[in-house]
């Protein structure tokens, strides 16, 4: 059981970080400063530091270096994000803002920890591997230096372009359904090319309101609105020298699609508020599930900004598309949950290796390691169950003319979707057209995807659950 150390001064943060930790199957101290921390621990025995750069007496920096290798992870405000990144130049394997999400945390907390053990695996992993954030990293030993499982030609055309397209500081975009690991490419770009011992700064564009998207990305004076009590540098300028990463640029509003631009075209930005710009070395990283060129032609998203991207384009298949690659990511997500939980007996029935290889898997990735979590903490014998992986499938209702898991052709429908639709345009169009009358688990079994995977595309595609009875179960 990983050993973690917490150091925080502020005793509700720090109990509460200390149970969501302990909750989650690691063993944790705490200190309330770094003196403290010397004085009741031997640092360096630790698998993980997890500090607050703000500490009475020395900053939590200092960790870095009483740490002796061991991954520190540091804990900052938004306010402080130049120190952030600043702390991970000295030597931090990362950053993460405060307030943070749970979720944030963990996923942080076990990428650093999956990070170093594979470290240990594969010598050859490039100097500033573990520099970026809100990553899924898997390590494959026959592809160390990318750090993604599988072995499908398509995966195979993949690594061959991010060996070539890396070392250049051309712009790329990544386009892919959500959870085929979009920011994994992203980070095999950026550890593999000379930036690799800069920062990536990964930024989810998506999950920033809109009013407060231009000043998070490109940073503002004091006084510059309400509330600006403050300068402060925003993300683009904190990836000044290294990678910067947005996710879902597609939700990008369009006024901060222009200063994006300028940063493209002319290497500068401004800040909100301010009059003078600044030059910044950076090189972009962009990501979408959507079709940008289409959003183009209907004046949603720059078509100056997009082929300013679209320099190299990278295709992320789905999973379904990706043959025996499924197996053997399900294995790899099976050996790390057994390692984490301290349980070594485990393997997948046969009805459990069907569903894995049958089920289309509509979250990719992410929802198949998701299902083989879930399934490892449930498990109270030596077999994973298809039942235990929660994927609401039966393999006799999946047929080849029905692989990926849509709906079939529903009596007394006359508009159903043809195939020239994207999956989510068909999504989209089957739930409009049967929500009157299906409840939301009917239309789920259809859809051959969860509840929650749903609940969760109705919010990604604006398609609010209508309060009828017949969608009420």
């Amino acid at each position: 059981m990983p050993h973690i150390l917490i150091v925080e001064d502020e005793t509700i943060i720090r109990s509460a970080l200390r149970r969501l930790l302990e909750r989650n199957q690691y063993q944790v101290s705490e200190a309330g400063s770094v003196q403290e921390a010397q004085e009741r621990f031997s640092i360096p025995n630790f698998d993980l530091i997890v500090s607050d750069l703000r500490l009475p007496g020395a900053p939590g920096t200092e960790l870095i270096k009483l740490a002796e290798g061991k991954p520190v992870l540091i804990m900052t405000s938004y306010a402080s994000l130049r120190s952030a990144v600043d702390s991970m130049k000295m030597g931090a394997v990362d950053y993460i803002a405060k307030p943070f999400d749970h979720d944030e945390m963990l996923q942080a907390v076990s990428r650093i920890l999956r990070d170093r053990q594979a470290a240990k695996q594969v010598p050859s992993t490039p100097a500033g591997a573990t520099a970026g954030r809100n990553s899924e990293k898997v390590v494959d030993n026959s592809n160390g230096e990318i750090g993604i499982i599988g072995s499908c030609p398509a995966m195979l055309e993949m690594y061959s372009k991010i060996r070539k397209v890396a070392p250049t500081d051309s712009n790329v975009l990544i386009q892919g359904e959500s959870g085929t690991g979009k920011e994994l490419v992203a980070r095999a770009l950026h550890n593999l090319s000379k930036r690799a011992k800069a920062p990536l700064i990964s930024v989810n564009c998506a999950a920033i309101p809109e009013s407060l998207i231009e000043s998070e990305l490109f940073g503002h004076e004091k006084g510059a609105f309400t509330g600006a009590s403050a300068g402060r540098a925003g993300l683009v300028e904190a990836a000044d020298g290294g990678t910067l990463f947005l996710d879902e640029i597609g939700e990008l509003p369009l006024e901060a699609q222009a200063r994006l631009l300028r940063v493209l075209q002319e290497g500068e930005i401004r800040r909100v508020g301010s009059v003078q710009s600044q030059k910044v070395d950076v090189r972009l990283i962009a990501a979408t599930h959507r079709d940008l060129k289409s959003l183009a032609k209907v004046g949603q998203f720059r078509e100056d900004l997009y082929y300013r991207l679209h320099v190299i384009a990278l295709k992320l298949p789905p999973l379904r598309e990706r043959g025996s690659d499924v197996s053997e990511i399900a294995r790899s997500f099976l050996l790390r949950q057994c390692t984490r939980m301290g349980r070594n007996d485990l393997h997948f029935a046969p009805d459990a290796e069907q569903a894995i290889s049958q089920y289309p898997w509509p979250g990719n990735v992410r929802e198949l390691e998701n299902a083989i979590e879930r399934a490892v903490i449930l498990c109270e014998s030596t077999s994973i169950t298809a039942e235990l992986l929660g994927i609401d499938f039966e393999p006799d209702e999946l047929d080849d003319d029905n692989f990926l898991g849509l709906p079939t052709q529903t009596s007394g429908s006359s508009h159903e979707p043809t195939e020239d639709l994207s999956l989510e345009d068909y999504f989209q169009h089957f739930v409009l057209e049967h929500q009157d009358h299906m409840t939301e688990t009917e239309l789920a079994r259809k859809l051959g995807i969860s509840r929650k995977c749903l609940w969760e595309r109705r919010q990604r595609l604006g398609i609010p659950r209508r309060k009828t009875g017949a969608t009420t179960d």
